[in-house]
């Protein structure tokens, strides 16, 4: 079976959840016969940073994209890219046109390019995958703003032709819709009754954490030599929130003298970056907060940090799934989120983890205190974490449920055509 996955952003150096999702999914299908084509727009330059999803088994296609907005800069053009903005193609259609063997298109973006996988697989009578990453109905009105700000001000000239795409009424005409959280599964079926939507976590490669690399961290980042590592993954930007933990910081070093807060993702907000670094410069917390920078997947410098780490903490405002919640458990360390859906749907309270509200730090410094003077029950919460990924999520279980999905969309597009490399 061949799968054509379409991305609206592939920067190694500029990791994201969509990105490990599609990394780890492809992991899973080179076991299973499955041959993943991911459909990228270029580069504006050469990474150095390697490719992911080439060494996990996909070929990988590249398009000229760009974004169709007038009046606005070349850096928030950028900032668009990186969280979602609405890009369009012109060669894209034509690269999935002649793509051979095809079987399924799954899209894993919505917009114009969703929109185009959607026209090319009506016309090559193909299934068409629809799956939602970062929320189309669950978001938070904050989150929903910060997505638009980059935009604002400018013209998009491209509308005329999402106009003709239909690109509006993508989860109107997909065959299936994928999503990870069951909140927005309830509103896709809620307003899409006639659709169908199916909850399908994302996955990870449970056996990578198994062997012990905090040797490896531990030489990268001597600052966390013996230190209580409070680790935060994600992109550095306004909806994962790292400003709210920073603002925190003060309250936990009163509390916990030697605490480490320790950043690692990448910048797609500079404006937000730079307001970071100098809040961290401006209440003198160079001593207790680490910017570690970009860590690739698979890293086992990032495996090391999430080993060593006492907690994974997540204060994001708004999160569809968390797969950094899957990492960090498949470390063996417990997390400690804010109460977003996908939070909320991923982890027992007590049992695997611990949940706040960001209106109420003091739940959140609670939890921590928990955490720190209560290793034994951290590391019994991470093991029931790690039970949890083996058994519901790792990228085997999950690849071979999304292959089913295609079967069954593929047999029933074409009842009398027989599966292609099955």
């Amino acid at each position: 079976m061949r799968v054509a996955h379409l991305l609206r952003k592939y920067n190694p150096v500029e990791w994201g959840g969509t990105e490990t999702a599609m990394e780890r999914l492809a992991l899973g299908f080179a076991g299973l016969g499955v041959e993943s084509v991911a459909f990228a727009p270029r580069l504006p330059r050469a990474s150095a940073a390697g490719d992911p999803l080439t060494a996990a088994g996909c070929l990988v296609r590249r398009f000229r994209a760009f974004v169709p907005v007038w009046g606005i800069s070349a850096e928030r053009k950028r900032q668009l890219v990186s969280v979602g903005g609405n890009l369009m193609s012109f060669d894209l259609i034509g690269l999935l046109w002649r793509q051979p063997g095809l079987d399924v298109v799954h899209s894993h973006a919505l917009g114009r390019i969703g929109a185009i996988g959607h026209a090319v697989a009506r016309g090559r009578s193909l299934p068409f995958v629809l799956s939602i990453h970062g929320g189309a109905y669950d978001l938070p009105d904050s989150a929903r703003q910060a997505l638009r700000q980059p935009g604002a001000g400018g013209w998009d000239w491209g509308k005329p032709v999402g106009l003709m795409l239909r690109s509006r009424h993508l989860l109107s005409r997909a065959d299936a819709i994928l999503t990870c959280n069951p909140r927005e599964a309830a509103l896709l079926r809620e307003r899409h009754p006639d659709r169908r939507v199916l909850l399908q976590p994302h996955g990870v490669p449970a056996a990578l954490y198994a062997s012990d690399h905090r040797p490896a961290a531990l030489a990268a980042f001597p600052a966390v030599r013996g230190r209580p590592v409070l680790l935060v993954l994600g992109r550095i930007d306004p909806v994962k929130n790292q400003a709210w933990l920073v603002a925190q910081a003060a309250e936990l070093t009163r509390r916990h003298p030697r605490i480490l807060l320790v950043f690692v993702g990448a910048c797609t907000d500079p404006g937000y970056g730079e307001a970071l670094q100098a809040q961290v410069a401006r209440e003198g917390l160079g001593d207790c907060v680490l910017l570690a920078g970009t860590l690739p997947p698979g890293d086992p410098r990032l495996i090391g940090l999430l080993q060593e780490a006492r907690a994974v903490a997540l204060p994001s405002v708004s999160e569809t799934f968390g797969i950094v919640l899957l990492e960090a458990w498949a470390a063996g360390t417990p997390v400690i989120s804010s109460r977003t859906s996908g939070a909320a749907a991923l982890v027992e309270d007590g049992v695997d983890g611990l949940l706040f509200d960001l209106a109420r730090p003091a739940a959140f410094h609670s939890a921590v205190d928990r955490l720190l003077a209560q290793p034994q029950a951290g590391r019994r919460w991470g093991t029931a974490g790690r039970a949890k990924v083996v058994a519901q999520y790792d990228v085997g279980v999950i690849a071979a449920r999304t292959k089913g999905i295609y079967e069954g969309l593929i047999e029933g597009n074409h009842p009398h055509r027989p599966l292609a490399r099955r």
